[in-house]
């Protein structure tokens, strides 16, 4: 082999050398960052679940709160009212300028 092919050699080994270790450190971080990006989604979903079913709780407790039976009773009970009878009723018709 000649001189110019033995410095061939010895420089692709160098490279090989130099190259192979940081590839494995790129894998090394690359794993590094799917297992913290795999944890995060996790967190995620976790939370996502736990704002659904406050969502859901949150929405039953609005349909409870303004059922038509539970305002009247606070109605007649806590502010003393009753529904209005026919005779209670007053219509008072408001006519507008014609313009």
């Amino acid at each position: 082999m000649s001189q110019k092919g033995e410095s061939r050699a010895r420089i692709i080994a160098y490279i090989f050398a130099v190259l192979i270790p940081v590839l494995l450190t790129v894998q090394v971080f690359q794993a590094y960052r799917y297992k913290k990006l795999r944890n995060e989604i996790k967190r995620l979903e976790t939370r996502q679940v736990e704002l659904v079913e406050q969502n859901r709780k949150l929405i039953s407790d609005i349909s409870v709160l303004s059922s038509s039976d539970r305002i009247e009773k606070i109605a007649e009970d806590d502010l003393g009212m009753h529904k209005a009878n026919t005779g209670d009723i007053v219509r008072v018709e408001i006519k507008g300028e014609k313009k």
